[in-house]
């Protein structure tokens, strides 16, 4: 849904709609702040590091402590939800959905770069309708409503530069299961084209923590093709709602138009960007990606 829109939640019931999307709004910002005293003791001190997929996949103590505390925040005061947290899956069978990823960014957490966040939103009927990212480093508080995205209580409008050769790019593109599913060759291609097209690339480390950035206006565009919903729920809200655009990409690991916030790769832009070799490159990625999920199905059938 793009802003401007409405959204089937919103045209049953605005007014009530909106009301009730302010309070789950309050309710994800108080439930990402519960974290905030503990997250900042751990920060820059001496943890423990583990690895899920791989060791480029890093969670801590504090991944899982932030989580539960996150979970019966939100139960305790909304019982009727049902939460998908990063570490700890689903739980609940309420009508408000909750995607919570208690640090956006653990590597960074991990290793003392303050470029990292919490991240928490409301769906309901697969609509984002309430969304919160807080990084407690800067104390930033960045958030959305079903009509408005503000950041500290204050409204904010996205705002990028036109020309992609004067932009920001923030990407993390590519990793290293980038290479195994583009190519080494293919996916640092891919970069040099980007670097080559944008004035400045940067690799910050957080997907919901770089959205918010574009929708704050301090980056021009944000990219990427290996995120969750936890990633990004609360980051499509927040930047549509400042005026942005958020373009999905299924990458043939979902089905065409799936959600938005489902779907494992985006192209995120602020308000006036005409970007067309960030689009190509994206798009050329996903469908590559789709080309080889449908070759290898044939395969597997005709074998």
């Amino acid at each position: 849904m793009q802003t401007g829109q409405t959204s089937p939640y919103q045209h049953k019931e605005p007014q009530d709609a909106l009301d009730r999307s302010r309070r789950l709004m309050e309710l994800a910002k108080s439930a990402a702040l519960a974290v905030r005293e503990p997250l900042l003791d751990a920060f820059r001190s001496d943890m423990a590091v583990d690895y899920k997929v791989d060791l480029h996949d890093v969670v801590t103590v504090h991944d899982k402590r932030a989580e539960a505390t996150i979970r019966s925040f939100i139960l305790e005061r909304e019982p009727n939800s049902a939460i998908m947290g990063e570490e700890g899956g689903q739980i609940g069978a309420g009508d408000i959905q909750w995607y919570v990823d208690p640090i956006d960014g653990t590597s960074n957490f991990a290793r003392g770069l303050a470029f990292w966040c919490v991240s928490v939103a409301a769906v309901i009927d697969g609509v984002v309708v309430a969304g919160a990212i807080y990084d407690p480093v800067a104390d930033l508080m960045f958030s959305a409503d079903l009509e408005v995205a503000y950041l500290n209580g204050e409204r904010i409008q996205s705002q990028a530069v036109p020309d992609e050769s004067k932009a920001t790019l923030i990407t993390g593109y590519p990793v290293s299961r980038d290479f195994r599913f583009d190519g080494k060759s293919a996916a640092l291609a891919n970069l040099g084209v980007l670097i080559e097209t944008f004035s400045t690339l940067r690799r910050p480390g957080s997907a919901a923590l770089s959205i918010a950035h574009v929708a704050a206006g301090w980056a021009d565009a944000a990219a990427g093709f290996g995120v969750n919903a936890w990633d990004v729920a609360a980051a499509t809200l927040i930047l549509k709602n400042a005026g942005g655009t958020y373009e999905p990409l299924t990458l043939g690991k979902v089905s065409p138009g799936s959600l938005d916030f489902l779907c494992p790769g985006y192209i995120a832009t602020g308000q006036g960007a005409n970007y067309p070799v960030l689009e190509g490159v994206a798009r050329s990625i996903s469908e590559i990606r789709i080309a080889k999920v449908a070759q290898t199905k044939v395969a597997t059938r005709a074998g």
